[in-house]
């Protein structure tokens, strides 16, 4: 459940960079005939990759940051080493990459924890992280 509710944030970022393409589109091009200016192979990529990089680096900020996202904070779910200590950089960028891939298959690296030799999801045991839930905060 915490992938929907990031996947609403993952929106919003997404409407926020087709935004700045637009801007970066307009500037170098000017209002008139804009449709008809399509960028080239190379430049669709680019953007394509830039697109995947700003949807990354949200995940990345927030797992080294606290540790969690708007959606795990939702559903007291916490990223972190075993050993509590939040992942490094080269573990979040890792997972990252990985969970998407495993998001591309299928799902089957998420599948994997529902299996009952499988505890954490495939990018978890490959960066060596794990995602723990939170006890309820007292009032």
């Amino acid at each position: 459940m915490a992938l929907v509710y990031d996947a609403f944030l993952l929106f919003s970022i997404t409407l926020g960079y087709g935004a700045v393409l637009v801007i970066i589109k307009i500037l170098f091009n000017g209002f008139t005939g804009l449709e008809d200016v399509q960028p080239g192979p190379i430049l669709q990529w680019l953007s394509f990759m830039g697109w995947i990089a700003s949807l990354m680096g949200y995940y990345f900020i927030c797992w080294r940051k606290q540790g969690q996202t708007l959606g795990m904070k939702a559903w007291r779910l916490r990223l972190q080493q075993p050993d509590g200590s939040l992942a490094t950089a080269k573990q979040s960028i890792l997972r990252s990459v990985l969970a998407t891939a495993s998001m591309a298959a299928a799902g089957i690296g998420y599948l994997w924890c529902l299996l009952p030799a499988g505890k954490s999801c495939l990018h978890d045991i490959y960066t060596g992280t794990e995602v723990v839930v939170l006890p309820k905060e007292k009032k």
